[in-house]
């Protein structure tokens, strides 16, 4: 869809993000979606051409959501301490509202799960340059700070791609949280 979503579009798609991170989206067909949301299918089409394209989209638009209002959240600080703290705790807030059925239909579905390892990319990269800051400025001592930025990364990985959760039954909320403290921990300065 080239063009700007209409305002009932938006609140569709405001909707079925709702849905989907309480139900997840795989069991659901256009016609149960259509009649949850008291819709027709051709409004469900309008936004998506079919019901996998419109899981995706709506996957997209959550992630989206998130990164923006992280970004936001992040924004007034220059503290690479605290944009690490309160940038994981965004990452957590916003997996906290995601179902373990959401969770498993993206894992399940590679077109939603490469949307997910997209985000984590993108999340890994700000990391990254979080670390780089925080040397720079001197509050994280520069223990090749290159290297525990990749092993971050990795992390971030393994939690996107679910192994984490699996070998220690944690969800990627608390995950994230796991790894904020232990980022900070490890790399701040001591007087």
């Amino acid at each position: 869809m080239g063009r700007q979503p209409t305002a009932r579009q938006r609140a569709l798609l405001s909707e079925l993000e709702d849905l989907f991170l309480a139900e997840g989206f795989a069991q659901f067909t256009l016609d149960d979606l259509a009649g949850k949301l008291r819709c027709s299918k051709s409004t469900l089409y309008a936004l998506a051409p079919s019901k996998e394209q419109l899981s995706v989209k709506v996957v997209a638009h959550f992630f989206k959501g998130a990164a923006e209002q992280i970004e936001a959240r992040i924004a007034p600080l220059e503290d690479a301490r605290e944009i690490i703290g309160e940038y994981f705790a965004g990452v957590s807030e916003y997996l906290k509202r995601a179902s373990a059925a959401f969770m498993a239909d993206i894992a399940e579905f590679p077109p939603a799960r490469a949307t997910y390892e997209m985000n984590s990319r993108a999340a890994a990269g700000r990391i990254r340059a979080f670390i780089a800051k925080g040397v720079q400025d001197g509050v994280f001592r520069d223990v090749h700070a290159r290297l525990v930025a990749e092993m971050a990364g990795l992390i971030i990985e393994g939690i996107q791609n679910g192994v984490v959760g699996q070998r220690t039954g944690v969800t990627d909320a608390e995950a994230f949280t796991a790894l904020s403290e232990l980022l900070l921990d490890g790399l701040t300065s001591r007087p």
